[in-house]
């Protein structure tokens, strides 16, 4: 009866494990019709200043005479997380779905199309040295790069 008691327990834990690794992702790639472009950019900003308060927040316990590590490792793996979040965002959302490829020979087009793209892979790039660090000004420079790229995006009458 241990035996079966402890499969059924193991079985359980692991049909849990397995199901929860499944995560629901927004706009799963299935051309909906249902688009946010205007959450995303919000979420974005979001995720910018949750890394941000993680770097502060880092920063400042790491200098306390007695560091409450949980605390450090609970704020290190949030600023993980949110970095995590906006490289999906961009990749997922922004690279996959909505930024489309172009032409060459339509100037115009193609010069919007790679401006957005180098913004993207910036924004990528800063949100990985994020997870590396806890300098603030990769923050600021997320931040900046998000902003050029709205603007990118929507163009210049875009409302924030």
């Amino acid at each position: 009866m241990k035996k079966i008691t402890k499969l059924l327990s193991a079985s359980l834990v692991l049909g849990f494990l397995i199901v929860s690794s499944f995560q629901a992702k927004a706009h799963c790639e299935i051309p909906c019709g249902i688009y946010g472009d205007s959450v995303r950019i919000a979420l974005l900003y979001e995720h910018i200043e949750t890394i941000e308060k993680s770097m502060n927040q880092i920063n400042e316990l790491s200098k306390a005479e007695n560091p409450d590590y949980n605390q450090l490792v609970r704020w290190v793996m949030n600023k993980e997380e949110h970095a995590k979040k906006m490289q999906d965002i961009v990749s997922q959302y922004f690279l996959h779905q909505r930024v489309k490829p172009t032409l060459a020979s339509d100037d115009e087009a193609y010069r919007k199309y790679t401006k957005q793209l180098e913004l993207l892979h910036h924004i990528l790039v800063f949100a990985m040295k994020s997870k590396q660090s806890t300098d603030v000004a990769i923050t600021e420079t997320l931040r900046e790069k998000v902003h050029l790229f709205e603007h990118a995006y929507f163009g210049d009458n875009h409302k924030h």
